[in-house]
């Protein structure tokens, strides 16, 4: 089988994830009802991590396990990459000794190159740019509660982030529309985004963004890599919260998501994440079945 990738949302075409949804929810049902299911049995998954983390390590961790398979931590610091090796070599080494590689840096590009020089496929679990992961965690969330989301409204409010630019690709894979809304400094790169992507418009004013909306989702204003912007974020962000009054401009049964972790009283209120229309927990508990079947995928192709 000819080694895929998966480094940004848009690597997967609809029929493939309409497979790992279908997959996804039958991995699901099994861990809730207490069933083993062992397909990755004598398989190897190593983490590369440069970037600190909490539930992309415990999803990915745990998620192997559970496949019956073996799951690496490795951190560039405790590694030689921490120690100027070429992601190049570090590619042709790692990806001899294991079936699988789960890589969460800083620039897209670094995993772009250990991708091209890896005998084995590589997951993003986070770079700068994507986070491709997360949203389809986000995308399975929405349709387990709410159905199909062709021809809905997700309204995003704040940093123009990796996870928008996720987003961004998968509306386009899914037939969705997005209302983005970010302050002025903080707006949408053009070079992230598909020239031909129609599925987005842009709002001045987060609290038009959300109108209508059937899913609002956030972030937090400060990304890790960019902490020494926190101050000029927090007054840059001003009016950026979503609170009860934004949310009461969407649907009624309109859902919040926030991929964690979140700080209250900054891009959402606890009225709203700790509310009846969040599912942030379900969201996150998404992301270890999501990867499950991701890593059933790419390691053994279709069932």
């Amino acid at each position: 089988m000819a080694i895929k990738h998966y480094l940004q949302f848009a690597d997967f075409t609809l029929d493939e994830y309409a497979y790992l949804i279908e997959r996804a929810t039958l991995i699901k049902r099994k861990f809730k009802n207490y069933e083993p299911y062992h397909p990755l049995l004598d398989r190897t998954l190593v983490m590369v991590f440069e970037k600190n983390s909490t539930r992309t390590r415990l999803s990915f961790e745990a998620g192997m396990h559970q496949l019956g398979g073996a799951a690496i931590y490795l951190n560039t610091r405790d590694s030689q990459l921490g120690r100027g090796e070429p992601v190049e070599d570090a590619a042709q080494v790692m990806s001899r000794m294991c079936d699988i590689i789960m890589i969460r840096t800083f620039g897209q590009e670094i995993i772009e190159r250990f991708a091209a020089n890896s005998r084995v496929p590589v997951v993003n679990g986070l770079t700068n740019e994507h986070h491709p992961c997360q949203v389809f965690a986000d995308v399975f969330t929405y349709i387990e509660h709410r159905g199909s989301i062709a021809g809905k409204t997700v309204a995003w409010v704040g940093d123009a982030n990796n996870m928008l630019y996720s987003w961004l690709q998968a509306a386009e894979v899914f037939g969705f529309h997005m209302h983005v809304s970010t302050p002025m400094g903080y707006d949408i790169n053009p070079a992230l985004v598909s020239r031909d992507n129609l599925r987005y418009t842009v709002f001045a004013d987060p609290a038009a963004a959300c109108a209508g909306a059937h899913l609002v989702t956030t972030d937090v204003w400060t990304s890790m890599g960019y902490e020494q912007e926190n101050a000029a974020r927090l007054k840059a962000f001003d009016g950026w919260i979503v609170d009860a009054a934004k949310m009461q401009r969407a649907q009624p049964d309109a859902l919040f998501m926030h991929c964690l972790p979140a700080h209250r009283g900054e891009e959402v209120s606890a009225e709203v994440i700790d509310g009846p229309q969040s599912v942030v927990w379900e969201e996150a508990e998404n992301r270890l079945h999501v990867q499950k079947a991701l890593l059933e995928y790419l390691v053994l192709g279709k069932l």
